[in-house]
């Protein structure tokens, strides 16, 4: 890995990664992992709240999950590879 990149490791700590999410983000997020999703990271822009984003587990759909629990699937923003 490259030393300047900012990217974290595959399998941070799932609890620093719901620290600050609301309760309706941690009980969608908890289901979806029933589903076999995972939550790969949080996005914490400045001034606005974060937003998880969660992978599925065999394919390289990805969605985000917003302040009041609801899923969305075009959240206005790439992941790069």
């Amino acid at each position: 890995m490259d030393p300047n990149d900012r990217r974290r490791p595959d399998h941070p700590d799932a609890v620093a990664l719901r620290a600050g999410l609301t309760p309706a983000q941690i009980n969608a997020i908890t289901t979806l992992e029933q589903f076999g999703w995972t939550l790969r990271f949080v996005r914490r822009p400045l001034f606005r709240d974060p937003v998880p984003v969660l992978f599925e587990k065999n394919g390289p759909r990805w969605i985000v999950v917003d302040g009041d629990g609801a899923l969305d699937e075009n959240p206005g923003f790439n992941i790069r590879d």
